[in-house]
């Protein structure tokens, strides 16, 4: 029995994935790498630390990366206005609280960026706890963001919510089922070949249909 939601942020409750996508093709740009943008958005999930590598390989990573992840810091920071809460973000908060879940924000995110993610979801009152880049060493697809987020809800026992193979990926070596829907840009079959217990077209048809999820059984109501 789960006793604690963690939701992933950014493509999850906020609709910024392709936002990222565009921040990293510019910071790339900038250090004189042109990248496919449908390439960079397949990566879209990891952090910075896991996917410049991914994309460049290790030794572009040593000779431009922190350069590329400066980069996008400051690219990204010119398009997060354009970021916008993914219908019933809030909502779906509020309804796994009523169900007695601690609800945990599991993101890897600035803290500059997350605050601003918490003002355009009123969540400060809604989650119980969140988490930053301050929090892990390795972002996913390594479980160091999950582990993280289960600590600071107090509990080994919980459910990712997410929209990448990266969450599940990372849930499932913290020993976490995922919960996904396809607001990040990844296909139902490509998240479900990727593990995914179950996967919704949108936050408002998994509001709908929790009771078909592992979510559907709970702590005990606050």
């Amino acid at each position: 029995m789960p006793r604690a939601a963690l939701l992933d942020v950014d493509g999850t409750l906020i609709d910024a994935n392709y936002h990222h996508a565009l921040a990293w093709y510019r910071a790339f740009r900038r250090s004189g790498i042109t990248l496919p943008l449908w390439r960079i958005h397949r990566h879209v999930g990891m952090g910075g630390d896991q996917l410049v590598p991914a994309l460049v390989g290790e030794t572009a990573d040593r000779r431009v990366g922190d350069a590329v992840r400066e980069a996008r810091s400051e690219e990204y920071e010119r398009l997060i206005d354009e970021v916008a809460p993914l219908a019933g973000a809030r909502e779906l908060m509020l309804d796994l609280r009523e169900r007695g879940l601690a609800v945990v924000l599991a993101s890897s995110a600035p803290q500059k960026e997350l605050d601003h993610y918490l003002d355009l979801l009123d969540a400060r009152d809604v989650a119980d706890c969140w988490t930053t880049d301050d929090d892990v060493e390795s972002t996913k697809p390594q479980p160091d963001l999950v582990r993280a987020a289960l600590d600071r809800a107090g509990t080994d026992e919980g459910v990712m919510v997410g929209d990448t193979p990266w969450d599940i990926e990372a849930a499932s070596k913290a020993g976490l089922e995922t919960i996904c829907v396809i607001t990040g840009g990844f296909s139902e079959q490509e998240l479900r070949d990727a593990g995914a217990a179950a996967v919704f077209e949108s936050v408002e048809e998994l509001r709908r249909r929790l009771d078909e999820t592992p979510l559907r059984y709970a702590a005990a109501a606050r």
